[in-house]
C-alpha cells in the first residue's frame, strides 16, 4: 500500500502541478501515539529498542510530524513536490 501511494502521488504532482498544487507524502518512523494499540508509547523495552536504531536517540513525537506538515504547506516550500519525506529521525542509519 505505502508503494502504491507514493507512485500516485508523483502522479498527482505531475497532473496537479500546471494549477500549482504540489502533492507530497510524507513517512513518519516510529511514534508515540494510539497507532498500533500505543505499543512505540506504552511499552518501554519497545520504545527503548527503538531509540536506539534510531540517529536522534529517541522515538518520534505527534509534534514532530506536525511540524513537518507544517513546513511542507509553508510558502517557503513551494517548490517541493512529488517528494517522498521521511520523518523518521534517522532511523537504520
Amino acid at each position: 500500500m505505502k508503494g502504491g501511494i507514493e507512485v500516485l502521488s508523483r502522479f498527482m504532482a505531475k497532473e496537479l502541478g500546471p494549477r500549482r498544487i504540489t502533492v507530497n507524502v510524507l513517512a513518519p518512523g516510529a511514534i508515540e501515539t494510539d497507532f498500533g494499540g500505543g505499543a512505540v508509547r506504552d511499552n518501554a523495552a519497545i520504545n527503548k529498542s527503538i531509540a536506539a536504531q534510531t540517529a536522534l536517540g529517541r522515538v518520534g513525537l505527534p509534534d514532530d510530524i506536525g511540524g513537518a506538515v507544517a513546513a511542507l504547506l509553508s510558502d517557503d516550500n513551494q517548490w517541493i513536490n512529488g517528494q517522498r519525506i521521511e520523518v523518521s529521525g534517522g532511523i537504520f542509519l
